[in-house]
């Protein structure tokens, strides 16, 4: 698999200890008789401080590996590893905490439960990553734009406010890892600038960003891209 040659984080015994990686993940998905086949043997590796685009057309696997990278969802076949721990095989609560300590996750749509306001899904966020920072969060609004927003409900946003409302909830639990589905497809070109200059400014503090997205915009500030076709992955 190949690197961009950035420096891996490292384990008190010498050992590097990379932000994500992947092992020959399969993932099967039954209709009555018919097998369709998501992930055929996906293999991959984040390095701390990359900005990788996963590229690929609509149903080629893009969604399925990026909920199986995060342990929403669970290989059918290989395993995942976050910060040198086993994410695949383990009960749903302990890929919960992992990925709360962890990883920041930002979907195309449903990033917010509905009944909370902004502030109060980043408070929740937060608490489930075991920080409760008041200051933070004052400091995230400010700079994800959405202090008048705070109060606001989810359904009072704007497609671009809900976009960045999304981003800011990725971003409070100060993750390792940022996984991002799809993030800027339905937003214009300002919110997109804004999500992309995010993303990049986290790339630079050492987080590891994979983005699954068809926005060539997006892939042209990438380190690396990732084409998946029928879920097998070629390196570009």
């Amino acid at each position: 698999m190949p690197t961009n040659g950035n420096s891996c984080q490292i384990r008190s015994n010498g050992a590097e200890v990379r932000p994500l990686e992947a092992f020959e993940l399969y993932r099967f998905f039954h209709r009555g008789d018919d097998e369709t086949a998501a992930l055929r043997g996906v293999s991959l590796r984040l390095l701390a401080g990359e900005f990788v685009a996963l590229m690929g057309p609509s149903g080629s696997g893009k969604s399925t590996l990026l909920a199986c990278l995060a342990g929403l969802d669970e290989p059918d076949g290989g395993h995942v590893e976050v910060m040198g721990q086993r994410m695949s095989r383990r009960s749903e609560a302990a890929r919960a905490a992992l990925r709360a300590r962890h990883i920041g996750m930002l979907m195309q749509t449903g990033n917010l439960f509905d009944h909370l306001t902004v502030e109060a899904n980043i408070k929740l966020q937060m608490s489930l990553s075991g920080q409760s920072n008041r200051q933070s969060i004052e400091q995230l609004l400010a700079v994800i734009g959405l202090t008048r927003q705070r109060q606001a409900y989810p359904s009072q946003l704007s497609g671009g406010e809900a976009a960045r409302a999304g981003l800011a909830l990725a971003l409070s639990s100060n993750p390792q890892v940022l996984l991002a589905d799809e993030p800027t497809a339905e937003v214009d070109a300002t919110t997109e600038a804004t999500i992309l200059n995010h993303l990049m400014e986290r790339c630079r503090a050492g987080v590891a960003v994979l983005v699954a997205t068809h926005s060539e915009v997006i892939a042209t500030h990438a380190d690396r891209r990732i084409s998946i076709q029928d879920g097998r992955i070629t390196y570009v």
